[in-house]
């Protein structure tokens, strides 16, 4: 049985930092692509960011130049390092994770419960 879960959410001032992992556990064959989603209350689900296997990232518009995704394949884990965060940042963030197990290694997507990130003064 695959998990994914989040921690390092709570609450940010705005220009402070803060950073987010998401741990994958389970019997664990590979995870190709990792992402952030995030959802804001009201609002539908949106995608942050991405990083590949060999560490090529990918940002949404409006967290480029301000969130960092980052992974670490030993520890099947992930990050996002969130510097400058706006109070429109405010969200649950989700970790989204493509990755295969022992019982029949074929790729599935995978999410966790998210963690609320909380941006204000």
């Amino acid at each position: 049985q695959v998990q994914l879960v989040e921690s390092g959410g709570g609450l940010v001032q705005p220009g402070k930092s803060l950073r987010l992992s998401c741990t994958a556990s389970g019997t664990i064959f590979g995870i190709e692509d990792m992402d952030w989603y995030r959802q804001a209350p009201g609002k539908e689900r949106e995608w942050v960011a991405r990083v590949s296997r060999d560490g090529k990232s990918y940002y949404a518009d409006f967290v480029k130049g301000r969130f960092t995704i980052s992974r670490d394949n030993a520890a099947n884990t992930l990050y996002l390092q969130l510097d400058s965060p706006k109070p429109e940042d405010t969200a649950v963030y989700i970790c989204h994770a493509e990755l295969a197990t022992y019982s029949d290694y074929r790729y599935r997507h995978y999410w966790g419960q998210g963690t609320q990130v909380t941006v204000s003064s």
